[in-house]
């Protein structure tokens, strides 16, 4: 059947307990550490991560704020640009109107002038009509 030595026993004890030391030196203690060392790397780039997205929405906001103010600025030049086109606009409407008015002044003028030149012309020759006329009512 089957005898127990106690020498062999101990021997396989001692080899048992050698080798979980060994293995607990290479293995277990470097797999842990590294273990270790993974989970504070995560821990670490976790809270980066976190960091970094209340830096990103920090920056989204000042981004937002920037972008609201430069379309306030881009409306009020926008404002400006048309009231000064307006008023330059104004301004050379009546400056046009007032050269119109004077160019139809001046056409008045010279129209009455020309009227009266016609009329004079047209005085001085009756008496040459009425001697025409008179030539022909004696013809007849």
């Amino acid at each position: 059947m089957l005898t127990l030595i106690p020498s062999l026993m101990l021997i396989v004890l001692l080899l048992f307990l050698g080798l979980i030391v060994y293995l607990n030196k290479a293995l277990y203690q470097p797999l842990i550490s590294f273990m270790d060392q993974r989970d504070a790397t995560i821990a670490k780039d976790l809270n980066e991560s976190a960091l970094l997205s209340g830096d990103a929405s920090s920056l989204k906001q000042e981004a937002e704020e920037i972008l609201n103010r430069a379309k306030q600025e881009a409306i009020t030049l926008k404002q400006s640009a048309m009231e000064e086109a307006n008023s330059q606009a104004t301004a050379l409407i009546s400056s046009k109107e007032a050269e119109l008015e004077k160019a139809y002044n001046e056409f008045l003028e010279k129209l009455e002038s020309q009227k009266e030149d016609v009329k004079s012309a047209i005085l001085s020759e009756i008496p040459l009509l009425k001697e025409a006329l008179k030539a022909k009512f004696s013809q007849l």
